[in-house]
């Protein structure tokens, strides 16, 4: 398959906009899923089955597009694209089968997995068919900066959903403050792990649909983490004061 150039840009300026559309919508609203979604709400898939649909797209999109494309991909192309898989095998077949979440409606499934469709088709597109390689940039300083922050991100990713998990006793439904690493200096560390991985990842491929993906994610769990900051504000008059949303010490 050849480069389709034009494609890849389109969806990536709309992966942009979409972004913007985002963070303005969550500026009025909370997102209906997890904590707030509507008591009275119908068609609500359980949150196991959920996370596992919407999120294996990422991973299945590129996997097939490696499988069926004509030519040998190259290092760098196996490199950027497996990276980018990992976390979303994780999402996948790990945080989706430990998760104690809430269900999501079916609407939020639904458009989840369409995003991730599209997405994981732009970033396996352009790094197979796309993006062009050399041994020099295997040793570019970029590249390597980016991969570490890629998965510094994802380990505090992880480790925050961990924390997340064993908030709760079994049969427990009450929200507790969450403490210990990164949750001590901001009540979405998971968010931000998130995207100080996907901010790697951009860094690390220097591409716009990586770009576009990472600006995408910071618009959409951005405020996310702010929502879940001012909850924990409201519910509990103990909130750490020194706690900030997102960005340690900052906001």
């Amino acid at each position: 398959m050849s480069c389709q150039e034009g494609a890849v840009w389109y969806l990536s300026c709309g992966l942009v906009f979409s972004g913007v559309m985002f963070l303005f919508r969550q500026m009025r609203v909370r997102t209906p899923y997890g904590r707030y979604v509507n008591p009275s709400a119908r068609l609500l898939v359980p949150a196991k089955l959920a996370w596992f649909l919407q999120e294996l797209p990422s991973l299945l999109v590129p996997v097939v597009l490696v499988l069926t494309a004509h030519s040998p991909s190259k290092l760098g192309q196996k490199l950027l694209l497996w990276t980018f898989c990992l976390h979303y095998f994780q999402r996948t077949f790990i945080f989706s089968l430990l998760t104690k979440g809430r269900p999501s409606p079916l609407k939020i499934v639904v458009s989840a997995t369409a995003f991730c469709s599209i997405n994981g088709f732009i970033q396996g597109h352009y790094h197979l068919h796309c993006f062009q390689y050399t041994e020099v940039w295997l040793a570019d300083i970029c590249l390597v900066a980016g991969l570490i922050l890629f998965f510094l991100g994802m380990a505090i990713n992880v480790h925050s959903d961990h924390i997340l998990r064993n908030l709760r006793k079994p049969g427990e439904f009450t929200y507790k403050i969450p403490t210990g690493g990164l949750f001590d200096y901001v009540s979405g560390a998971n968010f931000l792990g998130e995207i100080v991985e996907w901010l790697g990842y951009a860094v690390a491929t220097r591409s716009f649909p990586a770009i576009s993906f990472a600006f995408f994610t910071m618009c959409s769990i951005g405020p996310r983490a702010y929502h879940h900051h001012r909850f924990y504000k409201e519910k509990f008059s103990d909130y750490p004061q020194s706690r900030k949303a997102l960005v340690p010490f900052i906001f």
